[in-house]
């Protein structure tokens, strides 16, 4: 996928999710999101960090003694948005191509894909990823290493996409929409995950 059709993405799916925020009752962003220990208040001020410089994460950093996930739900759990900068945040961020430090486009991208599910499942709300956006973020997630590693490695299996042609492993198939085995790559159980 060129770059111009990921930040196109991108930004149809920032823009998407603010207007589900603003949607939604004040006791809705309490709820917990399939992130865990996180609530859907969280996932969102998480997504606010997406434009963060160096820094914006030298603090939290150093706060969480240079471990990258707890830095990241540290800057989640005690941000001081509001529901209302929190939405403001990801409309402004519509159009931008500036990332985080450390990080490619394909990051973001995995990042509004995921959390959006994160948001949605639980709401029960229907929001499809694009596929070929998921596929993407997919291969993304099995191409990470070190402290940015989403999954452990499976072996013996082979996951098959019925929507898309994207597949990974070898093993017993199993298939199912590419945004099904992209949240099971993630580490999210949800009724459709492996």
């Amino acid at each position: 996928m060129d770059s111009d059709l990921v930040w196109q993405h991108i930004d149809s799916e920032r823009s998407w999710l603010a207007d589900l925020l603003d949607s939604l009752p004040t006791a809705a962003w309490d709820q917990p999101s399939l992130c865990q220990g996180w609530s859907i208040r969280d996932v969102g001020a998480h997504l606010t960090f997406a434009h963060a410089r160096l820094r914006d994460i030298a603090w939290p950093t150093l706060r969480t003694g240079f471990r990258y996930n707890a830095m990241i739900s540290y800057t989640a759990v005690r941000s001081p948005l509001t529901h209302q900068q929190i939405t403001t945040a990801l409309r402004g961020f519509v159009g931008s191509r500036r990332r985080a430090p450390f990080i490619t486009e394909l990051e973001p991208l995995l990042d509004i894909l995921v959390h959006t599910q994160d948001i949605c499942v639980p709401l029960e709300i229907e929001h499809p990823m694009p596929p070929e956006a998921a596929a993407a973020a997919a291969d993304r997630v099995l191409a990470l290493r070190g402290p940015m590693r989403l999954w452990k490695p499976v072996q013996g299996i082979r996951l098959i996409a019925t929507d898309i042609d994207w597949a990974y492993g070898d093993g017993e198939l199993i298939e199912a929409p590419v945004q099904t085995h992209l949240l099971s790559l993630t580490g999210r159980q949800t009724k459709n995950a492996l």
